[in-house]
């Protein structure tokens, strides 16, 4: 995941006056001063907590303290004597605010700021779910603040996905925190149909979506803080409904891994655009199969050279045993990868001067995907061009005619290895 200081800084103008995203209620409902324990992590989290304490400045009889709730710092480095703090630790600590570090609930109690007890639990972007035991033990329960339209993109990792699919709109929810599972709480707020569209549909990163709906969420919490939105009876206000709900499911290397036969070039660009560098295993040996990581850099998606896209269209007739020469050893030439399956597949390029042009599926499109960087496993980040020379030449593998397909048109021939 992408983390970055945002470029916005909250202030407590932004609550003022409402954005184009929610509406208010101006409810009638009346509270206890909240005593909130804000359990938090990241930047996203970090808004939302600044934006709270300008609230508690702004009207101390709503919120009479702050304490925060985080995870403990990890060891990091390659001698792991480095601590790793969470991001919103020394955000909490410059605002004056208590730090309580915990990685589990078990056995432990509540703090009691100026010996009241907690009412109100928020948890933004906390990454560990707050058991029954607490939830009930305060008053208002708890409240979550989630980037996106619920119960669509449920989990953790609901931005990254958003851009995954391609999408063109996006929201936030306000929900209550369920006793069971992750974002099935009740929501209380949420933007209303194409409140928020997608900014830059077609270049949008992870970090841009970012930077644009963490004010949004904070302005969000902010609104359901001042209308009481915790004070029963609760109100559901969900308005999202569909039948092919798309989870957001934590992010793992099978999403960086890219499906050279399955994902068209705009996916392969989305899930650059949400997770950054991706990557496959090649073939560096054919006697003992030894393969490599290749991390591609940087990736945007490119016309298809007609150089490649004619060397795909070739007809290649049954004639198995008869090798087919690449046209030129400065123009189309193939990698040997490992396909998501684990098995060997070649994937035609050419070079681009220090870039190469990969051929992305399907041909019939017309497009390709070229990277300017690649870092080879166990190498340093090289020119695309200066990686591939590894590969260049036809020492460890042969396209030979026969009746192998791949990229779904004329087949491409299968391949053998070199004795």
């Amino acid at each position: 995941m992408y983390l970055r200081v945002l470029r916005h800084v909250v202030r407590s103008s932004a609550f003022a006056r409402l954005g184009p995203f929610s509406r208010r209620f101006y409810s009638s409902k009346t509270s206890k001063p909240l005593r909130i324990l804000f359990c938090g992590s990241d930047d996203f989290s970090i808004a939302s907590l600044r934006a709270l304490h300008e609230e508690q400045k702004r009207d101390p009889q709503l919120i009479k303290s702050i304490d925060v709730l985080c995870r403990p710092g990890k060891p990091s480095g390659r001698s792991l004597k480095t601590i790793r703090e969470v991001p919103i630790k020394a955000a909490a600590l410059e605002l004056g605010l208590t730090v309580h570090e915990r990685d589990t609930f078990t056995g432990w109690e509540l703090p009691r700021p100026q010996g009241e007890p907690i009412n109100l639990i928020i948890a933004v972007s906390f990454g560990l779910f707050v058991p029954p035991r607490i939830l009930r033990s305060v008053e208002y329960g708890g409240l979550n603040v989630h980037p996106s339209l619920l119960p669509n993109f449920r989990g953790p990792a609901p931005l990254q996905h958003t851009i995954m699919t391609g999408v063109n709109s996006t929201g936030v929810t306000l929900q209550t925190m369920d006793e069971v599972s992750f974002d099935h709480g009740m929501i209380l707020a949420q933007t209303p149909p194409n409140g928020l569209q997608v900014p830059s549909l077609d270049t949008c990163t992870y970090e841009e979506l970012l930077e644009f709906i963490t004010p949004k969420a904070a302005e969000m919490l902010v609104e359901g803080i001042r209308d009481r939105a915790y004070v029963p009876p609760l109100k559901a206000v969900g308005w999202y409904e569909s039948d092919q709900l798309v989870p957001a499911p934590k992010i793992t290397p099978k999403h960086r891994h890219i499906d050279w036969e399955g994902w068209e070039a705009s996916r392969i660009h989305r899930h650059h655009r949400a997770l950054g560098r991706l990557w496959n295993r090649v073939y560096v040996d054919s006697h003992t199969e030894t393969t490599k990581r290749l991390i591609y850099e940087d990736i945007e998606v490119a016309p298809m050279p007609d150089v490649l896209a004619e060397w795909l269209a070739e007809s290649r007739p049954d004639a198995t045993g008869k090798i087919i020469p690449q046209q030129s050893d400065s123009l189309v030439r193939f990698v040997v990868y490992q396909d998501t399956a684990g098995a060997p597949k070649p994937l035609p390029y050419i070079v681009d001067g220090d870039a190469v042009v990969f051929a992305a599926f399907p041909p019939s499109m017309g497009k390709g995907i070229r990277v300017k960087e690649i870092t080879m496993e166990g190498q340093r980040k090289k020119a695309a061009s200066k990686v591939m020379q590894n590969f260049q030449g036809r020492e460890a593998w042969e396209l030979i005619k026969g009746s192998g397909e791949s990229f779904g048109v004329n087949p491409i021939p299968p391949l053998v290895k070199r004795a």
